[in-house]
């Protein structure tokens, strides 16, 4: 079984789950949950992470991961078991093993979700996920393709310790499953389980364009890097969540959807001729600006944390 490109044998399954979401929503008065230009947007981004995956998988995150695996794990001319350079033995297929692999993926996927939050330029890649308005299975598949190209070097470190290869990929293969269905609006809150694992509710917080909702559940199945490092968040019910983002590219065409942030950030660069701000603009937080004219995340929550102070039925703002 070809584990490159995990999505691949996810695609049946996905359009499935897509149509009966459809049809429930239109069984039960929630018509509006699917917009179909919105949809086919999603679509084609999909379709065309698809095609890239396989190439750029197989070029980048496997050439890399086996790279990066023979460098620090050699066979041992003596005993002929590869050996990490740390002096352990590396680490095998043991069950045990996969379930480690799985906790180490779904920390390295919480600071590479969180990276793709706090810092513009791989903010430019990853806001295609967050265009629409739409919090729906469709949306799921609404992935940018830019981000395939700097996502294998932040899981470098596994196969790094030890970790075989195949096995970083089946873990990698069990994330991108559980984040697909994890974009759907009806099912409601678990119990217990939202103790533990990052739900279809803390997801909804994670699309929210809510002030107090941003940045927050950048988990992959797990909730618990979210709590330990403070950007965990629940879903209030008496607050109307708003989906999207606040400067959202008002146009359905694929390319405009996944290049329009990166217009935005050269237009930025070019209003100030000083190399630091210019720097800013690229690897600061989005909505950094050198003039104030712009706020970033934290800034935004600060002020909304004021009003609400100053008054407490404030429930949803949105400052420029």
């Amino acid at each position: 079984m070809d584990l490159t490109n995990p999505l691949i044998y996810g695609v049946p399954a996905f359009i499935a789950f897509i149509l009966l979401e459809i049809t429930y929503s239109h069984t039960h008065g929630d018509e509006d949950l699917y917009v179909w230009k919105d949809l086919m947007a999603s679509g084609a981004m999909g379709i065309g992470s698809a095609i890239l995956g396989p190439l750029v998988k197989v070029t980048v995150l496997i050439v890399v991961f086996n790279f990066t695996f023979e460098l620090f794990n050699p066979v041992d001319a003596v005993t002929g078991q590869r050996m990490n350079i740390m002096g352990y033995k590396t680490f095998g297929y043991e069950w045990y093993i996969f379930l480690l692999c799985q906790l180490a993926d779904d920390f390295t996927y919480y600071w590479f979700h969180r990276a793709n939050h706090e810092i513009r330029v791989l903010w430019a890649a990853h806001i295609v996920h967050h265009s629409s308005d739409h919090f729906n299975l469709g949306t799921a598949i609404r992935n940018g393709w830019f981000t395939l190209l700097y996502k294998p070097f932040f899981y470098m470190w596994m196969p790094a310790i030890g970790f075989p290869v195949e096995v970083v990929i089946f873990a990698l293969a069990i994330e991108s499953f559980w984040q697909f269905q994890l974009h759907s609006k009806y099912v409601p809150k678990m119990g217990w389980i939202e103790k533990i694992f990052n739900t279809h509710t803390m997801h909804q917080v994670h699309h929210s364009q809510n002030v107090e909702y941003l940045d927050k559940n950048h988990g992959g199945f797990l909730n618990f890097f979210d709590k330990i490092f403070g950007t965990w968040k629940e879903l209030d019910d008496d607050i109307d969540v708003k989906f999207g983002v606040i400067h959202a590219p008002e146009s359905y065409n694929p390319l405009v959807i996944l290049t329009h942030e990166y217009k935005d950030i050269w237009n930025d660069m070019k209003k100030s001729p000083k190399l630091w701000h210019k720097f800013m603009y690229v690897f600061g937080p989005p909505g950094w600006s050198h003039d104030g004219s712009t706020m970033t995340v934290k800034q935004q929550q600060r002020l909304f944390k004021k009003q609400k102070a100053e008054n407490p039925e404030v429930a949803f703002s949105r400052p420029n």
